[in-house]
């Protein structure tokens, strides 16, 4: 079983909040306080946790004390307002474990482009303000280095409240949610309400974990429950301001399906690109493989102002999105990618091994229902065992390819 978790956001979600959760779920505080001292950034902050009460509720609160040190007004401002790319390097550079980072980066280019988006300007020209600064960067890579800890596969995430009011920014005063919140949640189609609490509810950079990281919103998924880490909001509202962090085993991914084989749940990742090199679409799909895309395919479209391009899609296992997407955003020149979960139906199959005049090879065997009805829908000689034997004995492929099947067809007979 694959271990996975739940955000329960009745009051929303910020930045604080998971880290509190995190760690109220046994991620130790020293290990984030050590891992994110590979950002350089040790000197701006420091991180300290403690037990606090909303509505007579005991959560952890995590705190990232931000440090006056005496700056000049240009150094103040580079400090409190990062662009993207010096981001994304201070990530790049630091020592993080892969998924991590991988999950990091994803978390910033997904703020950029809503950022972006909102103000009409590239990602990589966007003036992070708030969610630049020092203790945004520290809450989102923080969460990432948690939720590593932990092992989660897979993270869900409730429908979340959209708070009200209106809120300071850097732009001036804005109606909440702010319009990167919003679209962050309308790009990810997050399902929304309104729980009576006029405030900011949602912040930029929980939007942007909770739409970055989580494959699905709404009910909880199927799991057997293990912990749940409680993180504080900064404020008491009517209801406790709590983030909750379910954390457990996987119960529901693959069932059985009544008729065929077992039903599991796949993502679909797709983009359309009009400006990228050929070669260089071949050298994504070998990227996409070793961070572990289960197929990848490309199609030929027309997009707008009649330009040829293509649509490029990713099948993979959830677990497996953010690894996908960092590869797709940094070896092309995509902007956006859009996500799908959908459960697929999967033939149980075998390994069989068969002995031919030039050797033995491996047969891929799939059934329907249980192996030991021996109900075989389908009968594959593995490619690259076939190809070998052709290349090696320069024979045609579909002479060995036949040969394999014939010689498996006279084992079976002779077996049963």
């Amino acid at each position: 079983m694959r271990k996975v978790a739940y955000l329960e956001c009745p009051t929303g979600i910020a930045g604080d909040m998971c880290l509190g959760a995190l760690v109220d779920a046994g991620v130790p505080l020293d290990y984030l306080v050590g891992k994110l001292q590979s950002l350089g950034l040790e000197q701006e902050y420091r991180l300290r946790a403690e037990k606090v009460r909303r509505n007579a509720q005991i959560a952890t609160k995590v705190y990232v004390d931000l440090l006056h040190l005496h700056h000049s007004a240009d150094e103040s401002d580079h400090h409190s307002a990062r662009h993207l790319p010096e981001i994304e390097a201070l990530i790049q550079a630091a020592e993080l474990p892969f998924q991590a980072k991988s999950w990091s980066l994803q978390v910033f280019r997904q703020l950029a482009i809503a950022e972006g988006a909102v103000h009409g300007i590239s990602p990589e020209k966007v003036h992070f303000h708030e969610v630049g600064a020092t203790d945004a960067i520290v809450d989102i890579v923080g969460t990432c280095l948690g939720l590593d800890w932990l092992g989660i596969c897979e993270l869900f995430c409730s429908a979340l409240p959209t708070g009200g009011g209106t809120v300071k920014a850097a732009h001036g005063i804005l109606p909440v949610p702010v319009p990167a919140v919003l679209k962050l949640l309308s790009q990810r189609q997050v399902p929304v309400y309104s729980n009576g609490i006029e405030k900011e509810l949602v912040t930029p950079t929980g939007a942007a974990i909770a739409t970055t990281l989580a494959t699905n919103f709404g009910s909880p998924p199927p799991m057997q429950i293990e912990t749940i880490g409680l993180g504080a909001g900064s404020q008491e509202f009517a209801i406790p301001n709590i983030l909750r962090l379910w954390v457990g085993q996987e119960t529901g991914n693959v069932t059985k399906s009544d008729n065929l084989g077992e039903i599991e749940t796949i993502a679909t990742l797709q983009t359309q690109i009009d400006d990228l090199s050929p070669q260089a679409i071949a050298y994504t799909f070998d990227r996409l493989f070793a961070a572990g895309a289960v197929d990848v395919f490309t199609q030929p479209i027309n997009m707008k102002k009649s330009r040829s391009g293509i649509l490029l899609t990713v099948i993979c296992p959830p677990e497996k999105i953010a690894a996908c997407e960092t590869v797709i955003f940094r070896e092309t020149t995509t902007l956006g990618i859009r996500r799908l979960t959908q459960p697929r139906t999967i033939l149980p199959r075998e390994i069989q091994q068969v002995k031919t005049e030039y050797g033995t090879v491996r047969v891929k065997i799939a059934f329907q229902g249980n192996p030991e009805a021996k109900n075989i829908l389908n009968v594959q000689p593995e490619y690259e065992d076939c190809a070998q034997i052709a290349r090696e004995n320069n024979l045609p492929w579909r002479v060995i390819y036949q040969m394999v099947l014939d010689a498996w067809h006279r084992q079976n007979a002779a077996n049963h």
